[in-house]
C-alpha cells in the first residue's frame, strides 16, 4: 500500500489501554494513526512504537474537553488528509465511585464532557472527513453498565448511556451514506480504569487492550458493514 493509498485513522485515548493497543494494531495494518491523549511523553513513546512496526503516526496533545481543540484537529486533518477513514474514540473516564447524591458537579462535569459531550463535538467536526472517505467507519467505547448499571456508579453509568443514545442516534442517520457508527463493548479488561474501579479484582484474569483491540480495528475496515449496533467482546 503506497503512502497515498494509507487509510487514516484518528485514535481517542491513544496513549494508554485500549485506545493505546488501537493504534497499534491498525498501524500494523498498515494505517496512518491520528493519536489523540493528554500525555506528552505516552504519546512519545506510542510514536517510537508503531515506527518500529514500520508505521506512521501525527500526534496530537489533546484534552478532550478542549471542544475548540477537537474543531481545529478537524480543520487540520482536512488540510492535511482531505479525509478520514476511521475514529476509534476509546478515551473515556470513570468518575468518582460513590453514591449519587454524593457526586460532586464536577466529576459529574468531567464524566459527560469526557465520555459524552467529546464525542459529539468528534461527530460534529469529523462527519465531513469520514463523508470524504469511500467508506468511512465510527467506533465508540461503551460498557455494559450503561444498560445494567451498579451501585455507585452514576457518572460512568449515565455518561455511557448517553453516549449509546447519541452514536445510536447518529448511525440512524448514516443509512443512506457509505459512513457506518458503531458501539463497542469490550467488558473487563486489564486496564488502569479497571483497577481503579475495582481495586480487589485479579487483574491477571482478565483480557488484555491488546487482546481486544484487533475487533475494533475489524470494525474500522471498509468490509465491516454493520450500522448502529453494540458489538460486544467475545474471548472466543
Amino acid at each position: 500500500m503506497s503512502a497515498a493509498e494509507k487509510r487514516v485513522a484518528l485514535v481517542t485515548g491513544a496513549s494508554r489501554g485500549i485506545g493505546r493497543a488501537v493504534a497499534l494494531e491498525l498501524a500494523r495494518r498498515g494505517w496512518r494513526i491520528v493519536a489523540v491523549a493528554r500525555a506528552q511523553k505516552a504519546l512519545e513513546k506510542l510514536d517510537d512504537d508503531i515506527r518500529a512496526l514500520g508505521g506512521e503516526a501525527t500526534l496530537v496533545p489533546l484534552d478532550l474537553k478542549d471542544y475548540a481543540g477537537i474543531d481545529q484537529l478537524g480543520a487540520a486533518l482536512f488540510e492535511r488528509h482531505g479525509k478520514l477513514d476511521g475514529l476509534a474514540a476509546c478515551a473515556g473516564v470513570l468518575g468518582a465511585v460513590m453514591p449519587a447524591h454524593q457526586v460532586t458537579p464536577s466529576v459529574m462535569d468531567d464524566a459527560m464532557g469526557v465520555n459524552v459531550i467529546s464525542n459529539y463535538r468528534l461527530i460534529r467536526s469529523m462527519h465531513p472527513l469520514l463523508r470524504a472517505s469511500d467508506s468511512g467507519r465510527a467506533v465508540f467505547l461503551t460498557s455494559g453498565i450503561a444498560t445494567k448499571p451498579l451501585a455507585y456508579f452514576s457518572p460512568y453509568a449515565a455518561s455511557k448511556a448517553a453516549l449509546d443514545a447519541l452514536v445510536k442516534t447518529y448511525a440512524a442517520e448514516l443509512n443512506i451514506t457509505p459512513i457506518r457508527a458503531n458501539l463497542f463493548s469490550p467488558g473487563p479488561v486489564r486496564t488502569a480504569m479497571r483497577a481503579k474501579a475495582f481495586p480487589g479484582e485479579d487483574p491477571m484474569t482478565l483480557p488484555t487492550p491488546a487482546d481486544v483491540a484487533p475487533e475494533i480495528a475489524d470494525m474500522l475496515e471498509p468490509s465491516y458493514a454493520a450500522n448502529g449496533e453494540i458489538v460486544r467482546y467475545s474471548l472466543a
